[in-house]
């Protein structure tokens, strides 16, 4: 396993293997790795003959106030943690100066009709700062593939209509979400939660999975969903609500009633003192 910064080496080397007819997988992240990352890696594997990681903390999507200062930044806990796993080929780690030079900043991403709803109207700039980094890794690293976890559903699929508007040649993967024993959705955030809170955060889980038990047993009003989520999560003393919203699962359109056949998305963010929190199930077909 190779470690990159520069970007002219990172190039380089994705040609090299271009050139020798190797497929290339992308596996974006910000570090503070876990186990819902090495899945995201498993599948790199399985699609592509050679497997990028890039470990950067992007300040641009993180809103004044949030925790970029705080965010976990360990390298060589992280590539350790990639060589025990395996299959990974090069970790593209590129210093801050190198993605964010002085005269790049004029230069942004902007996705529009996929941000009024669910995270977007809470986290203002936060899927410009996605959509531009992601624009810049794929350049840089020119993959064939670039695998997203689910549990950041609206990134997935901000990321998956700016590859299709700007004709970009790379298919983007979803992984699913993986999680605890106890349901909670694997996320670098978790170690910030104290144990009460830990203990608490099972909410979230509870909710998503009520909601799709509830569009499984034929409930189809957008509300009663909701309500019924923002119910269970209601019940920790500790969770400060952010959202509960469902919404169609291709235009992140709220919905008032589900359409059969249709993709649906019923998602929630809830705060833990200063540790936010989110979660969602998604429905490939609403059931007749």
């Amino acid at each position: 396993m190779t470690i990159l910064a520069s970007i002219e080496e990172m190039q380089a080397q994705s040609d090299a293997w271009r050139r020798k007819s190797f497929s290339i997988a992308l596996v974006p992240t910000m570090g503070a790795l876990h186990a819902g990352h090495m899945e995201l890696v498993r599948t790199a594997r399985r699609l592509a003959d050679r497997v990028i990681v890039s470990i950067f903390v992007n300040p641009t999507q993180f809103a004044p106030g949030e925790d970029f200062e705080e965010y976990p930044r360990d390298l060589e806990t992280d590539c350790r943690i990639l060589r025990e796993e395996g299959g990974v080929d090069v970790v593209f780690a590129p210093h801050l100066e190198t993605m964010y030079p002085p005269t790049s900043n004029a230069t942004k991403v902007e996705v529009y009709g996929l941000t009024d709803t669910l995270c977007g109207p809470h986290r203002p700039g936060h899927f410009t700062g996605v959509a531009t980094i992601v624009a810049r890794l794929l350049n840089i690293c020119k993959p064939d593939f670039a695998c997203f976890g689910q549990k950041d559903i609206q990134q997935f699929a901000i990321v998956r209509k700016m590859v299709k508007d700007l004709n970009m040649d790379v298919h983007i993967e979803g992984v699913g979400i993986v999680r605890e024993p106890d349901g909670l959705a694997l996320s670098s955030r978790n170690r910030y939660l104290g144990e009460e809170a830990r203990r608490q955060s099972t909410v979230l889980s509870m909710a998503v999975t009520r909601a799709a038990d509830l569009i499984a047993s034929g409930v189809r009003s957008a509300s009663v969903i909701e309500d019924q989520m923002r119910e269970i999560i209601e019940t920790s003393p500790l969770a400060d609500l952010q959202y509960v919203e469902v919404v169609d699962g291709e235009s992140l359109a709220r919905v008032r009633e589900l359409t059969p056949g249709r993709s649906a998305i019923a998602a929630t963010a809830v705060y833990f003192g200063e540790t936010r929190l989110i979660d969602n199930t998604f429905i490939p077909k609403v059931p007749d």
